[in-house]
């Protein structure tokens, strides 16, 4: 997902009970996105009707066309 905060506000609109989102600094668990927008360091999760969890990452990061 390139917009982590978008996603977030997504899944919860469609009543999805989704998490926060939060990143990792200096191997702890931190409120909000990755201050920096590092690709694959902002997270959010959220568990299906069967309660699979689900983590989603942002990765801002564009592919490169074939």
């Amino acid at each position: 997902m390139p917009d982590i905060e978008a996603a977030r506000d997504e899944l919860a609109g469609r009543g999805v009970g989704v998490s926060e989102v939060f990143h990792f600094e200096e191997g702890q668990q931190r409120p909000g996105p990755d201050p920096a927008r590092s690709d694959y360091n902002s997270f959010l999760s959220f568990s299906d009707p069967d309660g699979t969890g689900w983590m989603v990452q942002e990765s801002r990061r564009s592919r490169a066309s074939s």
